[in-house]
Order: structure tokens, then C-alpha cells, then sequence
């Protein structure tokens, strides 16, 4: 389809919240924003407790945790945002029972394959290339951030993956929140650049686990989650992604000690499956 760098949505925000706004925890990667008038959807993984997952390459996974909703019980959805195409992100349930008119932005391997299978509206986004989303008097401007999701040979084998940073802006244009998703990635060199490039993070989602694929970590563990703190620097963190599947050889637990270890355990709100994290926003640039 036609790429574009602006999405127009049709529903109006006029009086769009910017002080305050909330986090939904679906479990694994999924979660639902709703900012400044916004509801995103991340990461539809909707499958149950005892559910096969393909990995690819005859690969599976079973997952441990249900979801906290069922995909029939979502609100109206503005976007998807899709950090990369596996079983565990995009799962069979998502193909089959979302609008195939819903826009779904992510990497261009998997907007080649939701094509293919009848989404509509899907948006390419290459590594620091950006899209303006616009819904009434507000403006999100979203942008991919660098993401690995396996070491070496295997990361040639495994599915690109993106993060994505989230900027939401008032009808003058200053930034009111600040909001980065990790994606399934390693740490890695490039994300030494997001820093400089997008300082001032008000608030991180980071996907932990330490899943194990053929034995090799292809996402981040304990360690790698603090590092991940240390390099991005958000206000306040939140772990998701972590024990819902038999793969995640890194439980919570060991985030947990390795971040009080650090001594941020005052910059990491923790949540489990059904929780809602609300957070206000005072004023621009300050902090949730």
C-alpha cells in the first residue's frame, strides 16, 4: 500500500487529557495506552494458559498466564502498534478477530505479511524513521527505535523488531509525555543513541525475559533490563513481557533483586496481569 508518514484518525478529541493517563497490563507484551484522547493497543497476544505459540523455523512455546481480557472486550482501538511479527506479539486470535481496518504500524516485515492476510491500513516504519498520528487536538509522534532481537547468526534468522517512542503533543506542539517501548531487544550499541536523540524519557515499558531460543538469550534479561534503565534513563520504568511463556528463563523475581541491587527500585513500578498504572502529568516536562 502507499506509505505515508501521517495518520489522520476520524474520531474527534477536542478536549484531549493531558494531565493524566493510565497503562492496562493484558499480559506478556500487550498492553493499552489511553493518552491526550488516544487508546493504543501494543503487542495483541490473546492466546491462554496451555496455548502453543509458533516461534518459526518448527520452534514453540507454551504459555503459562491468560490474558487479563479477551480480544471481544477491548474498547475501540485508535492504532495498533506492533513490535515485531511472532507468534507471541501477533498471535492467531489478533489475525482473526481484529478490524482488518484497524492501522497496525510496525516493522515492514510484518506489514508485508498483515497485508497479505487483509489489514488495510498498515504503516512501515523503518529504525529512526518517524509518523505523525493525529486525532483532533492532539498529535502523537511516534518514531522507530533501534531494536536486535538475537545475537549474531540467529538475529539474521529471527524476525526484525522495532521500538518505538511515543511523543505526545498539545495542539501548540510542545511534548507533554515522552514514552519509550523497548520491543524484543537485546541491548545493543545503536540503543546508546536514543539518549541523545530523545532525552527527557518520562516513562519506559521494557520487555524482559530472558527467552531463550536454541539456548541463546534473544530478549533482555535481569541485567540487561537495569542496563537498559541505566542507558535510556526514564523516569519510571514499568517490566512487562516476562513469565508468561515456558521460553522466559528470566522471571520477574531476579528484575526485581537486580534492580534493588542498583538501588532504582524507586524508579520501577511493577505490575501484574489486570493492573492499571495511572499517571499524571502536571505540566510540560514534568515527570509521571
Amino acid at each position: 500500500m502507499k506509505e505515508t508518514n501521517s495518520l489522520l484518525l476520524p474520531r474527534r478529541n477536542e478536549n484531549p487529557e493531558f494531565g493524566s493517563g493510565s497503562v492496562f497490563f493484558v499480559g506478556n507484551a500487550t498492553v493499552l495506552i489511553r493518552y491526550a484522547g488516544f487508546t493504543i493497543l501494543t503487542d495483541p497476544n490473546f492466546l491462554h494458559a496451555g496455548d502453543h505459540v509458533h516461534l518459526g523455523y518448527g520452534l514453540t512455546s507454551v504459555r503459562r498466564t491468560d490474558p487479563a481480557v479477551e480480544i471481544d472486550d477491548l474498547p475501540s482501538l485508535d492504532f495498533v502498534l506492533l513490535s515485531h511479527l511472532h507468534g507471541d506479539h501477533f498471535d492467531r486470535v489478533a489475525e482473526r478477530k481484529l478490524n482488518k481496518a484497524t492501522p497496525i504500524l510496525s516493522t515492514r516485515h510484518a506489514t508485508s505479511y498483515l497485508d497479505k492476510v487483509g489489514f488495510t491500513r498498515t504503516h512501515p516504519l523503518k529504525t529512526w524513521e518517524a509518523i505523525e498520528v493525529r486525532k483532533g487536538k492532539a498529535t502523537l509522534n511516534l518514531t522507530a527505535m533501534p531494536g536486535t532481537h538475537g545475537p549474531g547468526p540467529l538475529g539474521a534468522v529471527l524476525p526484525p523488531v522495532m521500538g518505538s517512542m511515543l511523543d505526545f503533543a498539545d495542539g501548540e506542539g510542545g511534548t507533554r509525555l515522552r514514552m519509550y517501548i523497548s520491543g524484543d531487544t537485546l541491548i545493543h550499541d545503536r540503543l546508546r543513541e536514543i539518549p541523545r536523540r530523545f532525552p527527557d524519557v518520562d516513562l519506559a515499558l521494557l520487555h524482559l525475559g530472558g527467552t531463550r531460543v536454541l539456548g541463546i538469550m534473544v530478549t533482555m534479561d535481569a541485567e540487561q533490563g537495569v542496563e537498559a534503565m541505566r542507558i535510556v534513563d526514564p523516569r519510571t520504568a514499568i517490566p512487562i513481557h516476562y513469565n508468561d511463556y515456558e521460553a522466559f528463563k528470566s522471571p520477574l523475581d531476579d528484575f526485581k533483586q537486580a534492580v534493588n541491587e542498583a538501588s532504582l527500585e524507586d524508579r520501577v513500578h511493577y505490575m501484574s496481569h489486570g493492573d492499571t498504572y495511572e499517571f499524571e502529568v502536571p505540566g510540560v516536562g514534568t515527570g509521571v
